[in-house]
């Protein structure tokens, strides 16, 4: 009777470790996947908002008006997410990223602020909360080598790690990832995203400044 317990009792932690070794498999392909997702998002959003704050464009100059901010505002505000987009997706800078992943928190839970202040509804702030949301998203997703030691989670650190988080050779970072063409990617992603952003410019000014007459921001 013991034998066949004790063979069931095993039977059974096998199969939970078998579970949850499918699980952690499964996460760390997903994991990836969802990092980069929010982290596209994120740094389109950061891309196209540079650009419309540098010209300015119609619907940054009459939110700023509508949320009582000065002119010059917008100036600030592209400079910092050009810079902001530029921390996010490069590869390692893992101090800078932080202040990038806090400086674009700040920036859209503020514009939620700015305009539940001005007695704006759900249809202006939901959208500057979602990227809050995706910002947040890729932040706790991000992998263990964009990460400062002290941010890692535990499961990111190696066994045999000490506790500035260092491991054998093969855990630390690769001497490719700061060689030049470690940025190529990078680099061709934003150009690709500031050419789009260009481009789209006459249509998307068109179709905000149709937002903004319906908002009441403006008159037609």
């Amino acid at each position: 009777m013991r034998t066949q317990r004790t063979k069931t009792f095993q039977h059974a932690t096998d199969e939970k470790s078998a579970t949850v070794a499918r699980s952690r498999w499964s996460w760390s392909r997903i994991r990836p996947i969802a990092f980069w997702a929010t982290t596209f998002v994120v740094v389109g959003e950061l891309t196209a908002g540079s650009v419309w704050n540098l010209i300015p464009i119609e619907w940054v100059e009459v939110q700023l008006a509508h949320l009582g901010y000065p002119h010059f505002f917008a100036y600030i505000l592209g400079a910092w997410q050009a810079g902001a987009a530029v921390a996010i997706i490069a590869p390692r800078l893992p101090l800078i990223k932080e202040w990038a992943y806090v400086g674009s928190f700040f920036l859209w839970s503020g514009a939620v602020a700015s305009h539940l202040s001005a007695g704006d509804g759900l249809e202006v702030w939901a959208v500057p909360l979602m990227f809050a949301t995706f910002a947040i998203a890729s932040w706790v997703l991000r992998p263990p080598d964009r990460r400062l030691p002290e941010t890692r989670l535990r499961r990111d650190r190696p066994a045999d790690a000490g506790q500035d988080g260092a491991g054998p050779p093969e855990t630390r970072p690769r001497a490719w990832e700061t060689r030049p063409r470690a940025w190529a990617v990078p680099i061709v992603l934003l150009v690709v995203l500031y050419a789009v952003s260009f481009l789209s410019l006459p249509a998307i000014e068109d179709s905000l400044h149709e937002r903004a007459v319906e908002l009441g921001w403006i008159d037609e």
